[in-house]
């Protein structure tokens, strides 16, 4: 993983848009010391110019300013249905294995509904196949507690994910047929004009179309010449493509017609640190080609989610594997593929460096006043949305009960940053 993070050029402060409404947030735990001063590193290292190594892109990105505006969190130890699991793995953390329901973590995606709730996507449940054949596939719904603690909890609203149809054509792990994590790998996901969902998937990599319930209504669409070694269909191919590297991220077109899933690895003989985007025609019911090449600001980092701006805009996540003391870059990029750097890949701006993000009011309480910055120190932040025309929300995968991020060997919430941004984020 790396050890440093990429400079960036300083750039001239503007105002930041004025903000009508905050409400402020009081974390339930204290930021680890260690934590603290990797914020601190990080924040030094990202705006100071430092030599870059020889894997820095061709050409710098500018700083931009921003601001934490609200925090939210679902506890780690939430469940849903009574249907146990957990069986394929062992205790960690402290949380003794099996539990006797279904644990409401792994968020990949999130959805922001017109009426604040969050339709988040949880992903295979703990990792790999051999480990998630007891994990049901869902979409979660999120709310507010309403206590002004910023607490989130699980409302009516979502579904699990299943193939009553018979589309999948190999065996599936239940008769049923609900879909498990030892059947697919879900890590993104959309819903087009018509309620129906798209869903990025890293097995494969598959294209999954359900209904508004979560049934396959087709058959799970492959990515022509690229495959990994989970894929079900595999055979005797050689995979391209490394295992858990398959659709990490994916954006959809305003009009829900095209598709843009993004790899999280690179497929063999490509650079290192290029990742492949396609455009998949949802009417036509094919690719139309790789769209772009997302450029890694370093070999070793990892991409967690993408979501579209406007036509030539896309938002990125993109991470180290530290979490804790150990993690040093997290950020989040603005891309624009109307716009290449020196070496043709589309131009970045970083518009948050979340392993220090400005907390001026103080709206996380003790995790930044000694400070003035928030940290998000997790292993796998996964899910990112535009909610303004200067506002995301970025939130954390917590592999529940596997990660821990503030406090070592306590399994982390899942937490929701809202966060100001200076790039105007308005559909142009």
């Amino acid at each position: 993983m790396p050890t440093s993070v990429h400079p960036v050029v300083a750039q001239r402060t503007l105002r930041v848009p004025t903000v009508t409404a905050m409400i402020p947030r009081h974390p339930r735990r204290a930021l680890a010391a260690p934590v603290v001063l990797a914020a601190a590193t990080a924040l030094a290292l990202t705006s100071s110019g430092a030599a870059a190594d020889d894997h820095a892109p061709a050409t710098d990105f500018p700083a931009q300013s921003a601001r934490l505006l609200d925090r939210q969190l679902l506890p780690a130890a939430t469940f849903g249905e009574p249907v146990p699991s957990g069986a394929g793995i062992e205790t960690a953390n402290g949380v003794p294995v099996p539990f006797p329901a279904q644990p409401v973590q792994g968020f990949s995606g999130n959805l922001v509904q017109p009426d604040g709730s969050y339709l988040v996507l949880s992903d295979n449940g703990y990792g790999t196949k051999a480990n998630s054949a007891d994990f049901l596939l869902a979409v979660h719904r999120l709310v507010d507690t309403g206590d002004g603690t910023g607490t989130l909890q699980v409302a009516p609203g979502g579904f699990t994910l299943s193939d009553p149809f018979g589309k999948v054509s190999w065996p599936l792990t239940r008769p049923d047929r609900r879909l498990t994590g030892a059947d697919f790998d879900p890590e993104s996901f959309r819903q087009a004009p018509d309620g129906t969902f798209w869903f990025g998937e890293e097995f494969g990599p598959y294209l999954l179309h359900t209904d508004a319930a979560g049934r396959l209504i087709q058959a799970p669409v492959p990515l022509p010449g690229v495959q990994s070694p989970d894929n079900p269909e595999l055979g005797t191919a050689t995979p391209n493509l490394a295992s858990s590297k398959g659709f990490e991220g994916m954006a959809q077109s305003a009009d829900g017609r095209y598709l843009f899933p993004l790899l999280e690895g690179p497929v063999a003989g490509d650079d290192r640190q290029d990742l492949r985007a396609y455009r998949y025609d949802t009417r036509q019911g094919r690719y139309r080609g790789e769209a772009f090449t997302y450029r890694l600001e370093s070999p070793g980092n990892a991409i967690g989610d993408m979501t579209q701006v406007d036509d030539h805009r896309f938002l990125v996540l993109e991470r180290d594997g530290g979490q804790g003391p150990t993690a040093v870059f997290k950020a989040v990029f603005l891309i624009d593929t109307s716009v290449t750097d020196a070496t043709g890949h589309p131009r970045k701006t970083q518009l948050v460096n979340l392993m220090a993000v400005p907390d001026p009011d103080g709206v996380a309480g003790e995790l930044s006043q000694d400070s003035g910055f928030v940290t998000f120190p997790f292993t796998t932040i996964e899910s990112i949305d535009v909610v303004g025309d200067h506002r995301i929300v970025v939130g954390n995968d917590n592999n529940y009960p596997f990660s821990t991020g503030r406090t070592p060997g306590v399994p982390e919430d899942d937490e929701f940053l809202t966060i100001e941004v200076q790039a105007d984020l308005s559909a142009r």
